[in-house]
This record gives structure tokens, sequence and C-alpha cells, in this order.
């Protein structure tokens, strides 16, 4: 295990949590454009990843799926709700919980983002190997990090 050094520990470009979100902004930059054509932002996108997946899914299941809490997540809902891409309905044994079911124009775009995947793995200039290697890695991070507090 590499040793830690504190004369580093202010240094912003030794930071692992910066490397990790002026990635995830450059990630999200480059989808910009492609989910534009969608008429989604990225959050709304991987909504619509989670409901293309499985429809119907409670708002507690999607939450639950992209870490997500439930006051992040109503806001987000609304707005596909408001753009007809899907519909949030009261179950009826428990009107406690919401079910999101997409509607005709939420399935629809499942197949205009079909190449939004192969776009994003082209800009980043990485082989598919790579970006699986890279995305493991920071599913475990993330296991990590959630396991120790």
């Amino acid at each position: 295990m590499p040793t830690y050094d504190p004369a580093l520990s202010l240094k912003l470009d030794d930071q692992l949590c910066f490397a990790l979100y002026s990635a995830t902004n450059a990630l999200k930059k480059m989808y910009r454009p492609m989910l534009e054509r969608l008429g989604l932002t990225y959050p709304q996108y991987l909504v619509m990843m989670v409901l293309w997946e499985r429809d119907g899914q409670t708002v507690s299941e999607i939450g639950d799926k992209l870490f997500l809490d439930s006051a992040t997540l109503t806001p987000l809902l609304k707005r596909l709700e408001n753009h007809s891409i899907l519909e949030r309905r009261r179950a009826a044994e428990d009107e406690r919980i919401v079910r999101v079911s997409l509607t005709a124009k939420g399935n629809s775009l499942k197949e205009m983002a079909a190449t939004v995947p192969g776009e994003a793995v082209g800009a980043t200039g990485c082989t598919p190997d790579e970006l699986t290697t890279l995305r493991d890695a920071l599913v475990q991070l993330r296991t990590d990090l959630m396991a120790n507090g």
C-alpha cells in the first residue's frame, strides 16, 4: 500500500475527490449535446436508464439505484412527468408508495438514446476494456466508502 504524504494533503491536484469531481463535470459536459437531442438533462437520463431497464418501479427503488434521496429525485420525476415522458401514480394498496411508469413518449426515447453509450465511449478515447476496469474500480471505491461511513 502506498504511503500517505501529509505534505500533499492540501494540494488540489493530489486530491482524489477533485479528480473525481472534475472528471464527473467533464463527463456531464461531454454528454450534454447528446442528451439535448433527447430533451434530457444528465440526471434525467439516469432516471430514464433505470426505467428502461425495468418500468413501473417505485420512487424509492429508483432512488436506491441512483443513490438519490426522495427530495432530490421528486423534482426530477416531476419535470419528466410535465414533459409527458413518465407518469407517477400512488399504489392502491398503500398510498405512500408512488410507482413511476414510462409513457409512450418515454419508451420512444429509448430507441433515440441507443447511440448515446457508443458515442460516449468514443469520446473518452479509452478502449472498452479500459472503461470497464475504471468503472469496476469506481464501483469498488463507492462500495468501500459507503461501508466505512
